[in-house]
């Protein structure tokens, strides 16, 4: 090991890091990265310490100054500007000329003599002369001509301490005895809708506005205005492809089929193609191609299903039958999660000899999307396939598509929820779905916000889905559909609904479970979108309220505020500079009337204790006056089981009430 005996920095303790520098962090375009670190020499001795920075393209590196905090904490920041991979890391020495600076400042303080700590000084400045341009030179010339002079010991002591002099010193520092940290931290760095989203999911064959008849792609064009009113820009589809018929799904996932049942789409694969084919009972790949366009044009954007598993009808199963399981009597192993069994489903064996060539045929499957239009895949069940395998198909995808979005779908157990985020995986679905009380929420939300965790995944709140019916939709009507949907849509910049599902509030469950009854995973649904009693306005406001309130576009700055009842929940988000704040309050009883009182960290914002300030209820348009820090609300369920106040303070010298600058 080679031992350069003039370093005496120390550098460790590096935020963000994950795993030592084995996963990189998530960012996107226009979003900072703040770097901090603990940075020390032996002794008394100031050091110096720069962020190194690059994007992917770049050969040498930028350099970021970082500020003492305390305590040996230091801070660099820097914005990530294009999409793609950055690389950081940290280097930092003793800063010889800060130290002569602290040590004359204290014998100057005393009286003593300091003749021969300015000729100290004025040798340092010659030793920096050689590493500098020739402006900056003739400057520093200038400045040991002045402290030569003896005539004003003051005004040299004056000008030697001061910034003028520290600042340019400091853009020059000595490094050859630099230390490095030795690691080059990643970043991956996405477009904006990785971080600000809303989704929409429908089965494309029930988007018929026609009772008894098949849904077509043509059918899905004709309700992106209503999708589009309603405020989302991801209109999510499950499964797009032929569907087998062995062991097919009846209705309520029945093993009886009728030749009408027309199963489960995620049984994909048949005689009419597998992965990169489409159903043609909604239509063709040109007709896809024209949706994907057509949704362009009210700015929503078609996530597809990426779910690789099989039915036995699949091409793969004659044409590579090497790549699943099979069993003692000659039959193929179909997907299994005691005590559910899923027939009409063949998982893919990656423990196959030929992994390599399956490999490459799922990640074909996901270009051959890709090129034709596809930038965003939520993908199924991710924690039943290797990690290894999602690390390097995200990768190769991105390398050539960086703006490609994956979501996952993985309902398991936290560190592999966790962990497949880390391997790359650009948003995750989460267990917000079954947190209900004010403890659980600020829990869970705490760990996604205040943690590691914030730097590598990236939630998506969704509150029901295909598969999840959860019992306080069950039983709460529809306030707790409004309840939810505000707690998904207000706490995490990314959430979605199964519709028309949701803003139908349909809330009928198979007896003990929490699953639709007479589910659209198995039959062709007719739905009465505008029927009395929808949540279709009520989406359409919160959804406008995302969208031009800053605040509510990232997750990491939610904070939770104290309230007096246990039923009521009260959280608040603002931008950086606190020129949009929101406060959240939530009743998160479904049935009864709940008040209290909330405590606002005013001084926070920058309102006195004696200065009023305003609450403009984004939802019901009510404006209310209010002083201190402790103030009253009361919700009523069924009419409106939130408030989403924004925040004004009364300029003091104006009589108009304005946003906080």
């Amino acid at each position: 090991m080679h031992i350069n005996g003039r370093k005496r920095v120390v550098i460790e303790n590096v935020k963000p890091e994950i795993d030592s520098g084995r996963f990189p962090i998530k960012r996107v375009v226009g979003e900072k990265v703040v770097v901090t670190a603990d940075i020390f020499a032996d002794g008394h001795d100031a050091v110096w310490a720069n962020v190194l920075y690059k994007y992917q393209n770049d050969n040498t590196w930028r350099e970021i100054p970082m500020s003492f905090l305390e305590n040996d904490r230091w801070q660099g920041e820097f914005i990530v500007e294009e999409m793609g991979i950055y690389t950081y890391t940290i280097e930092g020495g003793v800063d010889h000329f800060k130290t002569w600076q602290n040590d004359l400042k204290k014998k100057y303080d005393v009286n003593r003599d300091i003749k021969i700590e300015l000729l100290i000084g004025i040798q340092h400045i010659q030793d920096i002369l050689q590493r500098v341009p020739g402006d900056a030179k003739k400057k520093l010339l200038e400045y040991i001509d002045f402290l030569k002079k003896e005539e004003n010991r003051r005004e040299s002591v004056t000008i030697a301490l001061g910034e003028e002099l520290g600042n340019l010193i400091k853009k020059y520092p000595d490094k050859q005895s630099a230390t490095n940290y030795g690691r080059k931290l990643t970043i991956v760095a996405d477009r904006k809708k990785a971080l600000f989203s809303a989704w929409y999911e429908r089965f494309p064959r029930s988007c018929s506005p026609e009772a008894g008849k098949h849904g077509t792609f043509k059918d899905c064009e004709n309700i992106l205005p209503d999708i589009a009113r309603m405020g989302f820009d991801v209109f999510y589809l499950p499964p797009i492809h032929p569907i087998g018929k062995t062991n097919r799904k009846g209705k309520n996932n029945s093993t009886v089929v009728n030749p009408d049942d027309v199963g489960s789409p995620w049984a994909i694969g048949s005689d009419e193609g597998g992965h990169k084919a489409v159903l043609p009972q909604i239509g063709t790949r040109e007709d896809f191609e024209r949706l994907l366009n057509r949704a362009k044009e009210y700015a929503i954007e078609i996530a597809i299903d990426l779910a690789f598993q099989c039915s036995p009808d699949h091409p793969y199963v004659k044409e590579h039958p090497e790549w699943f399981h099979w069993r003692p009597d000659g039959s193929v192993q179909y997907a299994e999660n005691p005590p559910k069994k899923y027939e009409d489903v063949l998982p893919l064996n990656f423990e196959t000899e030929q992994w390599q060539q399956l490999w490459d045929e799922l990640k074909s499957v996901v270009v051959f999307w890709v090129e034709r239009g596809v930038r965003i895949f939520r993908v199924d069940n991710p924690h039943t396939k290797p990690f290894f395998f999602w690390e390097w198909l995200i990768k190769e995808v991105k390398s050539k598509y960086p703006d490609v979005l994956f979501l996952s779908e993985a309902f398991t157990r936290p560190k592999v929820m966790y962990y497949l985020a880390k391997l790359g995986f650009t948003q995750s679905y989460t267990y917000f779905t079954w947190r209900n009380t004010k403890r659980e929420f600020i829990e869970y939300i705490t760990e996604l916000v205040q943690t590691d965790v914030r730097e590598y995944f990236r939630p998506n709140f969704w509150p029901n889905t295909p598969d999840i019916l959860p019992e306080h939709l069950q039983y709460g009507g529809r306030p707790a559909f409004m309840i939810r949907l505000i707690l998904a849509a207000t706490l995490s910049s990314n959430y979605g609904i199964f519709g028309p599902a949701f803003e139908l509030c349909v809330s009928e469950a198979i007896h003990g479970k929490e699953e639709y009854l007479n589910s659209e995973k198995y039959e062709v649904k007719h739905w009465e979108w505008d029927r009395p009693g929808n949540l279709k306005d009520f989406i359409a406001q919160v959804n406008r309220v995302r969208k031009e309130n800053p605040a509510l576009q990232t997750t990491g700055n939610v904070q939770f505020y104290e309230i007096d009842n246990e039923y009521l929940i009260a959280y608040g988000k603002a931008t950086e500079d606190f020129s949009n704040i929101l406060l959240v309050v939530v009743n998160l009883d479904p049935y009864h009337n709940q008040s209290g009182w909330v405590r606002v960290p005013i001084s926070k914002f920058g309102i006195d204790a004696d200065q009023p300030y305003l609450v403009h209820d984004l939802l019901s348009d009510g404006k209310y006056i209010w002083h201190g820090e402790n103030n009253y609300v009361e919700l009523k369920p069924h009419d409106m089981p939130a408030h989403i106040f924004k925040v004004r303070k009364k300029l003091k010298r104006e009589t108009d009430f304005d946003y906080f600058l």
